[in-house]
Protein backbone atom coordinates (compact mmCIF):
# COMPACT_ATOMS: atom_id res chain seq x y z
CA UNK A 1 0.00 0.00 0.00
CA UNK A 2 1.47 3.33 -0.86
CA UNK A 3 0.96 6.35 1.21
CA UNK A 4 1.09 10.26 -0.05
CA UNK A 5 1.46 13.65 2.15
CA UNK A 6 -0.45 16.03 0.22
CA UNK A 7 0.35 19.69 -0.16
CA UNK A 8 -2.06 21.85 1.38
CA UNK A 9 -3.63 23.73 -1.07
CA UNK A 10 -6.88 25.42 1.24
CA UNK A 11 -6.37 29.50 1.29
CA UNK A 12 -5.21 31.17 3.96
CA UNK A 13 -2.62 28.10 3.97
CA UNK A 14 -1.85 26.07 6.28
CA UNK A 15 1.52 24.76 7.62
CA UNK A 16 0.15 22.00 9.22
CA UNK A 17 0.92 18.37 8.16
CA UNK A 18 -0.28 14.86 9.56
CA UNK A 19 3.37 13.45 9.74
CA UNK A 20 6.32 15.65 10.63
CA UNK A 21 9.80 13.88 9.35
CA UNK A 22 10.87 12.30 12.68
CA UNK A 23 7.23 10.77 12.67
CA UNK A 24 6.94 9.11 9.13
CA UNK A 25 10.32 7.60 10.09
CA UNK A 26 8.38 5.47 13.22
CA UNK A 27 5.71 5.08 10.61
CA UNK A 28 7.83 3.24 8.18
CA UNK A 29 10.14 1.21 11.02
CA UNK A 30 6.55 0.17 11.96
CA UNK A 31 5.46 -1.18 8.82
CA UNK A 32 7.72 -1.72 6.42
CA UNK A 33 5.93 -3.22 4.18
CA UNK A 34 3.95 0.65 3.43
CA UNK A 35 5.14 3.01 0.61
CA UNK A 36 5.38 6.55 1.34
CA UNK A 37 6.23 9.65 -0.34
CA UNK A 38 5.59 13.27 0.35
CA UNK A 39 4.11 15.75 -2.31
CA UNK A 40 5.91 18.70 -2.65
CA UNK A 41 5.37 22.04 -0.66
CA UNK A 42 6.50 25.41 -0.29
CA UNK A 43 4.32 26.14 2.65
CA UNK A 44 4.46 22.92 5.22
CA UNK A 45 5.90 23.90 8.50
CA UNK A 46 8.80 21.15 7.86
CA UNK A 47 10.53 21.60 4.53
CA UNK A 48 10.97 19.50 1.69
CA UNK A 49 14.38 18.75 2.50
CA UNK A 50 13.82 17.80 5.97
CA UNK A 51 11.65 14.94 4.82
CA UNK A 52 14.28 13.87 2.14
CA UNK A 53 16.97 13.81 4.88
CA UNK A 54 14.31 11.65 6.69
CA UNK A 55 15.00 9.21 3.75
CA UNK A 56 11.51 9.82 1.77
CA UNK A 57 10.61 10.92 -1.57
CA UNK A 58 9.61 14.54 -2.47
CA UNK A 59 7.43 14.37 -5.37
CA UNK A 60 5.05 16.27 -7.55
CA UNK A 61 2.56 13.40 -8.62
CA UNK A 62 1.41 11.43 -6.22
CA UNK A 63 -1.09 10.10 -8.49
CA UNK A 64 -0.16 6.83 -8.02
CA UNK A 65 -0.52 6.41 -3.87
CA UNK A 66 -3.90 4.50 -2.84
CA UNK A 67 -3.92 6.68 0.74
CA UNK A 68 -3.82 10.68 0.71
CA UNK A 69 -3.12 12.21 3.79
CA UNK A 70 -4.13 15.46 4.87
CA UNK A 71 -5.33 18.28 7.08
CA UNK A 72 -7.79 20.80 5.39
CA UNK A 73 -10.15 20.49 2.84
CA UNK A 74 -9.17 20.06 -0.51
CA UNK A 75 -10.03 22.23 -3.37
CA UNK A 76 -12.30 20.08 -5.81
CA UNK A 77 -10.08 20.53 -8.96
CA UNK A 78 -7.33 18.97 -7.10
CA UNK A 79 -8.95 15.59 -6.06
CA UNK A 80 -7.94 12.41 -7.52
CA UNK A 81 -10.42 10.10 -8.58
CA UNK A 82 -10.33 6.52 -6.78
CA UNK A 83 -8.47 7.25 -4.10
CA UNK A 84 -8.92 6.98 0.05
CA UNK A 85 -8.67 10.66 1.27
CA UNK A 86 -8.05 11.62 4.90
CA UNK A 87 -8.36 15.28 5.74
CA UNK A 88 -11.21 17.80 7.62
CA UNK A 89 -14.02 17.89 5.15
CA UNK A 90 -16.20 20.16 7.48
CA UNK A 91 -19.23 18.03 6.04
CA UNK A 92 -20.48 15.90 8.39
CA UNK A 93 -22.40 18.82 10.22
CA UNK A 94 -24.07 19.45 6.73
CA UNK A 95 -22.51 22.53 6.53
CA UNK A 96 -23.89 24.11 3.26
CA UNK A 97 -19.92 26.21 1.77
CA UNK A 98 -18.91 22.16 1.72
CA UNK A 99 -21.42 20.67 0.01
CA UNK A 100 -19.54 20.76 -3.42
CA UNK A 101 -16.83 19.09 -1.99
CA UNK A 102 -18.71 15.92 -0.60
CA UNK A 103 -21.20 15.63 -4.23
CA UNK A 104 -17.33 15.16 -6.17
CA UNK A 105 -15.70 12.89 -3.77
CA UNK A 106 -18.98 10.77 -4.34
CA UNK A 107 -18.73 11.32 -8.46
CA UNK A 108 -15.03 10.90 -8.40
CA UNK A 109 -15.64 7.63 -6.49
CA UNK A 110 -13.69 8.77 -3.32
CA UNK A 111 -13.16 6.77 -0.57
CA UNK A 112 -13.76 9.80 2.42
CA UNK A 113 -12.27 8.85 5.86
CA UNK A 114 -12.93 12.18 7.82
CA UNK A 115 -10.88 13.17 10.62
CA UNK A 116 -13.29 14.35 12.79
CA UNK A 117 -15.19 10.56 12.59
CA UNK A 118 -12.17 8.26 13.58
CA UNK A 119 -13.55 6.90 16.36
CA UNK A 120 -13.23 4.71 19.33
CA UNK A 121 -16.46 2.01 20.05
CA UNK A 122 -18.11 4.78 22.63
CA UNK A 123 -17.78 7.07 19.72
CA UNK A 124 -15.26 9.18 21.59
CA UNK A 125 -12.75 10.80 18.84
CA UNK A 126 -9.25 9.84 18.31
CA UNK A 127 -7.84 12.31 16.33
CA UNK A 128 -7.68 15.86 16.23
CA UNK A 129 -5.86 19.54 17.16
CA UNK A 130 -8.30 19.90 19.85
CA UNK A 131 -5.43 20.61 22.48
CA UNK A 132 -3.88 23.21 20.51
CA UNK A 133 -6.79 25.33 19.70
CA UNK A 134 -7.27 25.31 23.82
CA UNK A 135 -3.82 26.27 24.10
CA UNK A 136 -3.10 29.08 21.86
CA UNK A 137 -6.92 29.97 22.58
CA UNK A 138 -6.37 30.68 26.28
CA UNK A 139 -3.22 32.50 25.40
CA UNK A 140 -4.52 34.71 22.82
CA UNK A 141 -7.17 35.78 25.36
CA UNK A 142 -4.75 36.99 27.77
CA UNK A 143 -2.71 38.65 25.08
CA UNK A 144 -6.10 40.88 24.84
CA UNK A 145 -6.50 41.59 27.98
CA UNK A 146 -2.69 42.76 28.58
CA UNK A 147 -3.68 44.49 24.81
CA UNK A 148 -6.92 46.10 26.02
CA UNK A 149 -6.46 47.17 29.61
CA UNK A 150 -2.38 48.20 28.78
CA UNK A 151 -1.38 45.44 31.43
CA UNK A 152 1.42 44.16 29.17
CA UNK A 153 2.22 42.75 25.59
CA UNK A 154 2.20 39.18 24.76
CA UNK A 155 3.62 38.59 21.12
CA UNK A 156 1.12 36.34 18.80
CA UNK A 157 1.55 32.96 19.10
CA UNK A 158 2.35 32.36 15.16
CA UNK A 159 5.39 34.88 15.37
CA UNK A 160 7.12 31.96 18.40
CA UNK A 161 8.73 28.44 17.15
CA UNK A 162 7.15 26.48 19.40
CA UNK A 163 5.11 25.85 22.77
CA UNK A 164 7.90 26.14 24.88
CA UNK A 165 8.61 29.67 23.60
CA UNK A 166 4.60 30.48 24.25
CA UNK A 167 5.48 29.01 27.51
CA UNK A 168 8.37 31.68 28.43
CA UNK A 169 5.92 34.46 26.96
CA UNK A 170 3.65 33.85 30.21
CA UNK A 171 6.24 33.75 32.44
CA UNK A 172 7.24 37.55 31.89
CA UNK A 173 3.39 38.58 32.52
CA UNK A 174 1.68 38.97 35.83
CA UNK A 175 -2.20 37.87 35.77
CA UNK A 176 -4.65 40.67 37.77
CA UNK A 177 -7.36 39.33 40.29
CA UNK A 178 -10.00 38.20 37.96
CA UNK A 179 -12.24 35.19 38.02
CA UNK A 180 -11.93 32.88 35.15
CA UNK A 181 -14.56 30.14 33.86
CA UNK A 182 -13.58 27.42 31.22
CA UNK A 183 -16.19 25.32 29.85
CA UNK A 184 -15.62 21.61 28.81
CA UNK A 185 -13.61 18.95 30.07
CA UNK A 186 -12.31 17.48 26.46
CA UNK A 187 -9.10 17.87 24.49
CA UNK A 188 -9.92 21.90 24.00
CA UNK A 189 -10.84 22.44 27.64
CA UNK A 190 -8.11 20.24 28.77
CA UNK A 191 -5.21 22.20 26.08
CA UNK A 192 -6.78 25.85 27.69
CA UNK A 193 -6.36 24.62 31.18
CA UNK A 194 -2.67 23.83 30.54
CA UNK A 195 -2.08 27.35 30.03
CA UNK A 196 -4.20 28.63 33.33
CA UNK A 197 -2.03 26.10 34.93
CA UNK A 198 1.30 27.37 34.10
CA UNK A 199 0.30 30.39 35.28
CA UNK A 200 -0.15 28.93 38.44
CA UNK A 201 -3.90 30.49 38.62
CA UNK A 202 -5.86 28.41 41.24
CA UNK A 203 -8.39 26.59 40.40
CA UNK A 204 -11.73 26.43 42.68
CA UNK A 205 -14.67 24.27 42.39
CA UNK A 206 -17.97 25.58 41.44
CA UNK A 207 -19.23 26.24 44.41
CA UNK A 208 -16.37 28.66 45.63
CA UNK A 209 -16.30 29.82 42.26
CA UNK A 210 -20.06 30.67 42.73
CA UNK A 211 -20.47 32.22 46.24
CA UNK A 212 -16.65 34.04 46.82
CA UNK A 213 -14.79 37.12 46.31
CA UNK A 214 -10.73 35.86 46.19
CA UNK A 215 -8.00 38.05 46.78
CA UNK A 216 -6.04 36.81 43.53
CA UNK A 217 -6.78 35.30 40.27
CA UNK A 218 -8.94 32.04 40.11
CA UNK A 219 -10.18 29.58 37.69
CA UNK A 220 -13.20 27.18 37.53
CA UNK A 221 -13.96 24.40 35.26
CA UNK A 222 -17.31 23.30 34.87
CA UNK A 223 -18.79 20.51 32.91
CA UNK A 224 -22.10 20.53 30.96
CA UNK A 225 -24.09 19.85 33.89
CA UNK A 226 -22.95 22.63 35.35
CA UNK A 227 -24.29 25.30 33.11
CA UNK A 228 -27.42 23.22 31.66
CA UNK A 229 -30.34 21.75 33.72
CA UNK A 230 -33.26 20.01 33.25
CA UNK A 231 -36.31 22.23 32.29
CA UNK A 232 -38.64 19.91 34.96
CA UNK A 233 -36.05 20.31 38.11
CA UNK A 234 -34.69 16.76 37.87
CA UNK A 235 -31.42 15.70 38.59
CA UNK A 236 -29.83 15.86 34.81
CA UNK A 237 -27.68 13.41 33.24
CA UNK A 238 -24.47 13.90 30.82
CA UNK A 239 -25.42 11.73 28.47
CA UNK A 240 -28.67 11.96 28.06
CA UNK A 241 -27.92 15.39 27.80
CA UNK A 242 -25.73 14.37 25.09
CA UNK A 243 -28.34 12.34 23.38
CA UNK A 244 -31.38 14.45 23.40
CA UNK A 245 -30.68 18.12 24.79
CA UNK A 246 -34.31 19.14 23.92
CA UNK A 247 -35.22 18.52 27.58
CA UNK A 248 -32.24 20.92 29.30
CA UNK A 249 -31.93 24.86 29.08
CA UNK A 250 -29.05 26.69 30.35
CA UNK A 251 -28.02 27.37 34.13
CA UNK A 252 -25.09 29.45 33.06
CA UNK A 253 -25.98 33.40 34.24
CA UNK A 254 -24.58 32.46 37.71
CA UNK A 255 -21.47 32.08 36.27
CA UNK A 256 -21.77 34.94 34.29
CA UNK A 257 -22.16 37.36 37.23
CA UNK A 258 -18.80 36.00 38.93
CA UNK A 259 -16.95 35.83 35.85
CA UNK A 260 -14.48 38.27 33.99
CA UNK A 261 -13.28 36.07 31.34
CA UNK A 262 -14.71 33.70 29.90
CA UNK A 263 -12.92 30.54 27.85
CA UNK A 264 -15.48 28.67 25.77
CA UNK A 265 -14.05 25.02 25.33
CA UNK A 266 -16.70 22.97 25.19
CA UNK A 267 -18.47 21.11 22.74
CA UNK A 268 -21.98 22.43 21.43
CA UNK A 269 -23.84 19.53 19.90
CA UNK A 270 -27.29 20.14 17.79
CA UNK A 271 -30.66 21.23 19.53
CA UNK A 272 -28.40 22.09 23.20
CA UNK A 273 -29.22 25.55 24.49
CA UNK A 274 -27.72 28.54 24.32
CA UNK A 275 -24.72 29.54 27.20
CA UNK A 276 -26.25 33.10 26.75
CA UNK A 277 -28.06 34.96 24.66
CA UNK A 278 -27.87 38.57 23.66
CA UNK A 279 -30.87 39.98 26.19
CA UNK A 280 -28.83 37.83 28.89
CA UNK A 281 -25.78 39.55 27.86
CA UNK A 282 -27.79 43.23 28.64
CA UNK A 283 -28.88 42.48 31.83
CA UNK A 284 -27.27 44.62 34.53
CA UNK A 285 -25.76 41.37 36.68
CA UNK A 286 -23.94 40.17 33.22
CA UNK A 287 -20.04 40.23 34.12
CA UNK A 288 -18.31 39.10 31.78
CA UNK A 289 -16.22 41.08 29.65
CA UNK A 290 -13.81 38.81 27.76
CA UNK A 291 -14.17 35.82 25.75
CA UNK A 292 -12.12 33.60 24.22
CA UNK A 293 -14.59 31.30 22.42
CA UNK A 294 -12.18 28.54 21.31
CA UNK A 295 -15.56 26.45 19.61
CA UNK A 296 -16.17 29.67 17.97
CA UNK A 297 -19.76 29.01 17.06
CA UNK A 298 -21.04 32.05 15.00
CA UNK A 299 -24.20 33.56 15.79
CA UNK A 300 -24.86 30.07 18.27
CA UNK A 301 -24.89 29.37 22.03
CA UNK A 302 -21.96 32.65 22.65
CA UNK A 303 -24.28 35.12 22.07
CA UNK A 304 -21.03 37.65 21.24
CA UNK A 305 -19.66 35.56 18.87
CA UNK A 306 -21.65 37.48 16.13
CA UNK A 307 -18.10 36.68 13.67
CA UNK A 308 -15.06 34.47 13.62
CA UNK A 309 -11.87 36.38 13.70
CA UNK A 310 -8.83 35.91 12.14
CA UNK A 311 -4.80 35.38 12.83
CA UNK A 312 -4.13 38.26 11.69
CA UNK A 313 -6.38 40.25 13.36
CA UNK A 314 -7.95 38.28 15.99
CA UNK A 315 -9.41 40.30 18.46
CA UNK A 316 -12.85 42.48 18.47
CA UNK A 317 -15.62 44.25 20.62
CA UNK A 318 -19.41 43.37 21.08
CA UNK A 319 -21.07 46.00 22.42
CA UNK A 320 -24.23 44.43 23.99
CA UNK A 321 -26.40 47.21 23.76
CA UNK A 322 -26.92 48.17 20.21
CA UNK A 323 -24.99 44.16 19.25
CA UNK A 324 -23.17 45.34 16.71
CA UNK A 325 -19.21 45.08 16.17
CA UNK A 326 -17.13 47.52 17.81
CA UNK A 327 -13.60 48.56 18.65
CA UNK A 328 -12.27 46.02 21.32
CA UNK A 329 -11.16 49.15 23.46
CA UNK A 330 -14.42 50.67 23.54
CA UNK A 331 -16.19 51.42 26.80
CA UNK A 332 -19.14 48.79 28.06
CA UNK A 333 -17.88 46.51 25.15
CA UNK A 334 -17.16 42.95 25.54
CA UNK A 335 -13.78 41.98 23.98
CA UNK A 336 -13.90 38.55 21.92
CA UNK A 337 -11.12 36.45 20.47
CA UNK A 338 -12.52 34.19 18.16
CA UNK A 339 -10.29 32.70 15.95
CA UNK A 340 -11.69 29.18 14.35
CA UNK A 341 -8.35 28.22 13.15
CA UNK A 342 -6.46 28.56 16.19
CA UNK A 343 -4.03 25.48 15.97
CA UNK A 344 -2.70 27.33 12.81
CA UNK A 345 -0.46 29.31 15.09
CA UNK A 346 1.62 26.42 16.43
CA UNK A 347 2.07 24.03 13.16
CA UNK A 348 5.18 22.59 14.49
CA UNK A 349 3.74 20.80 17.69
CA UNK A 350 0.28 20.83 16.45
CA UNK A 351 1.89 18.54 13.38
CA UNK A 352 3.79 16.35 15.72
CA UNK A 353 1.00 15.45 17.86
CA UNK A 354 -1.15 15.05 15.72
CA UNK A 355 1.60 12.37 13.85
CA UNK A 356 1.31 10.52 17.22
CA UNK A 357 -2.62 10.38 17.19
CA UNK A 358 -2.60 8.99 13.51
CA UNK A 359 0.38 6.40 13.98
CA UNK A 360 -1.27 5.04 17.20
CA UNK A 361 -5.16 5.01 16.10
CA UNK A 362 -5.14 4.90 12.31
CA UNK A 363 -2.32 3.36 10.31
CA UNK A 364 -2.33 -0.08 12.30
CA UNK A 365 -6.05 -0.59 10.98
CA UNK A 366 -4.06 -0.68 7.20
CA UNK A 367 -2.24 -3.75 8.49
CA UNK A 368 -4.30 -5.66 11.02
CA UNK A 369 -7.52 -5.96 8.80
CA UNK A 370 -9.04 -3.13 10.82
CA UNK A 371 -9.38 -5.48 13.88
CA UNK A 372 -10.68 -2.74 16.03
CA UNK A 373 -13.30 -1.28 13.21
CA UNK A 374 -11.24 2.03 13.12
CA UNK A 375 -11.67 2.51 9.39
CA UNK A 376 -15.09 1.14 9.22
CA UNK A 377 -16.33 3.90 11.36
CA UNK A 378 -14.69 6.56 9.74
CA UNK A 379 -15.70 5.75 6.24
CA UNK A 380 -17.87 8.05 4.85
CA UNK A 381 -18.28 7.28 1.30
CA UNK A 382 -17.51 4.32 -0.82
CA UNK A 383 -15.22 3.29 -3.72
CA UNK A 384 -18.45 3.13 -6.12
CA UNK A 385 -19.50 6.62 -5.38
CA UNK A 386 -22.21 6.39 -2.06
CA UNK A 387 -22.54 7.38 1.42
CA UNK A 388 -21.97 4.64 3.46
CA UNK A 389 -24.77 3.63 5.72
CA UNK A 390 -23.04 5.53 8.82
CA UNK A 391 -23.44 8.68 6.91
CA UNK A 392 -26.69 8.05 4.28
CA UNK A 393 -28.08 10.95 6.46
CA UNK A 394 -25.93 13.29 4.35
CA UNK A 395 -27.61 12.34 1.32
CA UNK A 396 -30.76 15.17 1.31
CA UNK A 397 -27.29 17.50 1.99
CA UNK A 398 -25.05 15.95 -0.92
CA UNK A 399 -28.51 16.25 -2.99
CA UNK A 400 -29.17 19.96 -2.10
CA UNK A 401 -32.51 19.46 -0.15
CA UNK A 402 -30.77 20.69 3.52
Amino acid sequence: MKFGIIKERKNPPDRRVVFSPEKLKEFKKQFPEAEIVVESSDIRVFSDEAYQKAGFEVTNDISDCDVLLGVKEVPVDNLIPNKKYFYFSHTIKKQAYNRKLLKAMLEKNIEMYDHETITNNNGSRLIGFGRYAGLVGAYNGFRALGLRDNLFELPKVETLPDFDAVKAELDKITIPNIKILLTGTGKVAKGAKEILDHLKIKQVSDALYLTTDFSEPVYCMADVMEYNKRKDGKVGEKYAFYNDPSEYESNFMPYAKETDYFIAGHFYGNNAPYLFTREDAKSKGFKINLIADISCDVDGPVASTIKASTIADPIYGYDPVNEVEVDYKHKGAITVMAVDNLPCELPKDASEGFGDMFLEHVIPAFFNNDANGILERARMTTSDGKLTERYSYLQDYVDGKQ
